[in-house]
């Protein structure tokens, strides 16, 4: 343990003197961490009845808690003491930089005095370069913003002449489609003449076709009606005829009934004694 720390702290390039401060404050806890390393192990709980052995590792715990939150405490306390060296380092070196970096500076303008007017010229010429380009960006934005109106006016011009050929075309146009329209007037009227003419004689064409139906129509009336006539005639004729030849045969039929009835008279014999009728 020992060998490990001092090699930790020898790796990490301190001077001795700050290196050896370090070992001293933390060398003790390297020593009881590597002999309750070896105490830890012995302490082996495996029954509840074990009760010395738990408290020893209850005791062992506290007692590495303790030298735990001791070392981090340590840890702290030098690490605050770092911190406040290496601010009191860093004002001092400001304060002495302060001091030399203007006149480093100095020295360095004297040192490169040469370099530094070849600089200057350089960028004399660089400004007047830039300000030669930036003079003709701007002439040749304005010879193109002139380029650019001549070429706006040219093109409101050939509007303006598409305009007036547009309105031409439309006149013109307009001018055939009233034409067209009164052509299209004149022969609707002419075809409206031809369908009423061809209308007036389809219908007289028509009333004619009625006149002769309704003519041929009544004579098939008058004949189906005389037929109808002449038909009830024959049929009264011959009920007259059934219902004569049905008289006389209920007349015959009549005659006969009397004539048995007479007959039958005739074959009754009254009886003397009863004077009941009984036929022989």
């Amino acid at each position: 343990m020992d060998n490990q720390l001092q090699t930790i702290v020898q790796s990490s390039g301190l001077d001795k003197i700050k290196a050896d401060f370090i070992l001293q404050q933390f060398q003790d806890y390297f020593k009881i961490a590597g002999e309750w390393e070896l105490k830890a192990k012995s302490i082996v709980v495996t029954d509840e009845s074990q009760t010395t052995d738990m408290e020893m590792a209850r005791v062992g715990r506290l007692f590495l808690k303790e030298k735990r939150i001791a070392i981090e405490k340590a840890r702290k306390s030098l690490k605050e003491q770092a911190l406040r060296e290496g601010k009191a380092i860093d004002g001092i070196a400001n304060v002495l930089k302060a001091l030399i970096v203007p006149i480093e500076e100095y020295l360095d303008k004297q040192e490169h005095f040469v370099e530094n007017r070849k600089k200057e010229e350089e960028a004399r010429i660089r400004i007047e370069v830039e300000k030669k380009m930036e003079e003709e960006r701007i002439a040749k934005e304005k010879a193109e913003a002139e380029e650019r109106e001549r070429i706006r006016i040219e093109n409101e011009k050939l509007k303006a002449e598409a305009i007036e050929r547009e309105r031409q075309a439309r006149e013109e146009r307009e001018k055939l489609e009233a034409e067209k329209r009164a052509v299209e007037e004149k022969a609707r009227k002419q075809k409206e003449v031809a369908e009423k003419k061809l209308r007036a004689e389809r219908e007289k064409a028509e009333e004619e076709k009625r006149a002769i139906e309704e003519t041929a129509k009544k004579g098939r009336e008058e004949f189906e009606r005389k037929a109808r006539e002449e038909k009830e005639k024959q049929e009264k004729i011959i009920a007259a005829q059934k219902a004569q030849a049905e008289k006389e045969r209920k007349e015959s039929e009549e005659r006969e009934r009397k004539l048995k009835e007479e007959a039958a008279k005739k074959k009754e014999v009254e009886c003397p004694y009863c004077h009941k009728k009984f036929m022989i």
